[in-house]
C-alpha cells in the first residue's frame, strides 16, 4: 500500500517533488528544534489541482498528511510524528501572485508566497499589507493564515483573520473550495472563512487567500520611551489612543532584562535607554497617518510632551528619518535572537486585557521569583493588544538545557495559571499546535473543547489532517 501511494504521488507532483531520502530535517524538525520527526514521503505540489490530488490519494490510502508552509511556527504545528507513516505536504511551491485589485484595494495570492514578497507586491502597487512579524522574510501566507498570525500592527490593522477577504480551500477528502471573494460583506451562511483561519492545518489545507491592501501612509512616526513602570507604560497607551486615535499602528514595551541581552549579544545595535535608572521598562510606538509629516510630526510631538507632563514617560527619542525608525525596530525584533543565543528558554506568548497586565506582570514575577529562584525574566511583546511574550531564562550560569528539561512543566503551570486567573490565554498569537494541546485541554471549556470535536468530527472524520494539532487524539 505504501509502495502504491509513493508511485500514485510521484505520478502526481513529479519524482522530484517527492522526497524519501536524503537529509530531510528543513521538513521533519520544528523551527526551534524542540521536535525532530520522520516522515513518510515530503510531497511539494506545484498547483491546486495537485493538492486536491495529493490529499485525494492520501485520504483513499488512509494516510495523515501534515500541511506545512514555511515551517516556522512555535508551537510544534507543522511537524510529522516519528512514526514515520506521516506525509508532509509543503505548500512552498504555490508562490504565485494571483492578482492585484486596487480599486477594491484587494490582492490574491496562494499559500507559498513568502510573507515579505506579499508585502513587497502590495508596495508595487502603491498599496500596504500591513501583517508584519519577525520570521516575514522565511513565513508563508497560508501559515500566517492557518495560524492567524499577529505580529507588530494588530493593534492598528488587526490579526491575520482581519487581513483576509477569502480562501480557496482543499478538504480532507479533497475537494476544492473556492472562497476567493473579495467581497467585504457576504451574510450567506456559516462563516466558513473565519472558522478555517486558525484551525492549524486541522480542517483544511489552504491553498490560497485573498488579503486586504490599504493606502500607504503619507507619514510614519516612531519614538523609543523610556517609563518607570507597566502601570505608566499602560498609562501611556491610553494618552496615545486618546491623542492619535486609528493613527497608533504599534505599541511594544520590551523589560531591561531583554534588552540587556541585545547589548550583550549585539554589541553593534544601539539600544536606546538601555540600563536606565528607575526605567525598567521601554516602549516603542509608531503612529501612521495619511496627513502631512510636518502635520502629523506635531501632534506626535506633542503627545509626548504631554506624556512627560504625565510622568509616565521619564525620556524619549523621535526618530528623525526612516532609517533611525528601522534602526529602533530592529533592536526590538532583536530581542528573540538575543535570548536565543542566550541559551534554551522557556517561551509564553500569552494575551491579558492591556489594563490587567501590571497586575499580571506583579504577581507572576514575585510567584516565579519565589517558586524558581534565579530564573531571569524575558519580557517584551505587543503591549498595545495584550499580548506579551513572558519568557524564562535559566538563572545565570547555570545549565540552560536541564533548566529546561526539569522546570518548563512546572514553570509553565504557574505562568497559565495566574495569566487563567487575570482572564488571559495561554496562546496569543503562536497557536496551539502539538506542544499545547494538553495546556488546551486544561484550560479551555469542556462545552468549548466539544464543540470543537464537533467541528473536526464533521469535516475530518478519520482524523487525517494534522493528527494530534489542537485537539488530542481521542
Amino acid at each position: 500500500m505504501t509502495a502504491a501511494l509513493l508511485d500514485t504521488l510521484r505520478q502526481t507532483v513529479g519524482a522530484a517533488h517527492v522526497l524519501t531520502e536524503g537529509d530531510l530535517s528543513a521538513w521533519e524538525q520544528d523551527w526551534r528544534r524542540r521536535q525532530r520527526g520522520r516522515a513518510l514521503a515530503v510531497v511539494r505540489p506545484g498547483s491546486t489541482a495537485e493538492v486536491a490530488a495529493v490529499v485525494r490519494a492520501c485520504a483513499a490510502a488512509g494516510t495523515p498528511l501534515v500541511p506545512q508552509g514555511g515551517n516556522t511556527g512555535l508551537s510544534v504545528g507543522s511537524t510529522p510524528d516519528d512514526s514515520g507513516t506521516q506525509v508532509v505536504l509543503s505548500l512552498t511551491r504555490l508562490n504565485r501572485v494571483r492578482a492585484i485589485d486596487a480599486d477594491n484595494l484587494s490582492m490574491t495570492v496562494e499559500a507559498g508566497c513568502i510573507l515579505q514578497a506579499v508585502q513587497q507586491a502590495a508596495a508595487q502597487a502603491g498599496l500596504l499589507f500591513p501583517l508584519s512579524l519577525a520570521a516575514e522574510g522565511s513565513c508563508t501566507i497560508g501559515g500566517n493564515l492557518a495560524t492567524n498570525a499577529g505580529g507588530t500592527q494588530v493593534l492598528r490593522y488587526g490579526n491575520a483573520r482581519e487581513l483576509c477577504l477569502g480562501l480557496e480551500l482543499v478538504t480532507p477528502q479533497g475537494d476544492l473550495w473556492d472562497g476567493l471573494s473579495g467581497l467585504r460583506k457576504d451574510n450567506t451562511g456559516y462563516d466558513l472563512r473565519n472558522l478555517l483561519i486558525g484551525s492549524e492545518g486541522t480542517l483544511g489545507v489552504i491553498t490560497a487567500a485573498t488579503l486586504k491592501l490599504f493606502p500607504q501612509p503619507v507619514a510614519r512616526l516612531t519614538a523609543w520611551a523610556a517609563v518607570p513602570s507597566m502601570q505608566a507604560a499602560v498609562q501611556l497607551l491610553a494618552l496615545a489612543h486618546r491623542h492619535l486615535g486609528a493613527g497608533l499602528t504599534g505599541f511594544e514595551a520590551m523589560g531591561q532584562f531583554a534588552l540587556s541581552l541585545v547589548v550583550r549579544h549585539m554589541p553593534q545595535l544601539r539600544v536606546p535607554f538601555a540600563g536606565m535608572e528607575g526605567a525598567p521598562w521601554c516602549v516603542l510606538l509608531e503612529n501612521s497617518d495619511s496627513e502631512s509629516e510636518e502635520h502629523a510630526r506635531a501632534r506626535f510631538e506633542h503627545l509626548m510632551e504631554l506624556a512627560f507632563e504625565d510622568g509616565c514617560v521619564l525620556d524619549a527619542v523621535v526618530a528623525e528619518s526612516i532609517a533611525q525608525a528601522r534602526e529602533l525596530w530592529h533592536v526590538r525584533e532583536s530581542i528573540p535572537l538575543a535570548q536565543a543565543q542566550e541559551g534554551l528558554n522557556i517561551k509564553h506568548d500569552i494575551s491579558v486585557a492591556a489594563s490587567r497586565i501590571p497586575a499580571f506582570i506583579a504577581h507572576t514575577d514575585a510567584l516565579l521569583a519565589r517558586e524558581v529562584p534565579g530564573a531571569r525574566l524575558v519580557t517584551f511583546g505587543h503591549l498595545g493588544d495584550g499580548n506579551l511574550h513572558y519568557n524564562v531564562q535559566a538563572p545565570e550560569g547555570g545549565d540552560a538545557a536541564a533548566f529546561l528539561r526539569e522546570q518548563e512543566p512546572r514553570v509553565n503551570a504557574l505562568v497559565y495559571d495566574a495569566v487563567a486567573q487575570h482572564g488571559g490565554s495561554f496562546s496569543a498569537e503562536h497557536g496551539v499546535g502539538t506542544l499545547k494541546a494538553e495546556t488546551l485541554v486544561r484550560y479551555k471549556s469542556p462545552v468549548a473543547l466539544g464543540m470543537m470535536r464537533a467541528v473536526k468530527q464533521a469535516l475530518d472524520p478519520h482524523g487525517l489532517l494534522n493528527p494530534g494539532c489542537v485537539l488530542l487524539k481521542q
